[in-house]
């Protein structure tokens, strides 16, 4: 079910994370479904179980899962895209507080939005 590259700078337990988003993003997760146990998960993929439970631990912080314990780790009923939208307004607030602009942040922005389409 999860593909990790081993060999990438993105670390595993970040990698973990983005391919639970994206099941759940999807509908291949749902609320309510259980995880892969940390052990078999990190048994499955040839890591550390340590790996496995800081991926679930930041999930569990961000409300995207949670713990049962003893019975696993659960998604939880949360809206993805608006979950991310308030990360954004997380980093936005103290970019414009320290003063920078909104037009400058909409240079960046459509700068990126022009790399990915070369």
């Amino acid at each position: 079910m999860f593909l990790l590259n081993l060999q990438s700078k993105t670390p595993i337990y970040e990698q973990i994370q983005e391919q639970i988003l994206k099941f759940i993003e999807v509908g291949v997760l749902k609320p309510g479904d259980r995880l892969p146990s940390v052990r078999q998960m990190a048994m499955d993929n040839g890591i550390n179980p340590n790996t496995v439970a800081k991926a679930y631990a930041e999930m569990e912080k961000n409300g995207y899962v949670y713990n049962l314990p003893k019975k696993g780790v659960y998604v939880a009923d949360v809206n993805i895209i608006d979950s991310r939208i308030q990360q954004i307004k997380q980093l936005l607030i103290p970019l414009k507080e320290n003063g920078i602009t909104k037009e400058e942040l909409l240079e960046v922005i459509n700068g990126i939005y022009k790399e990915e389409t070369c």
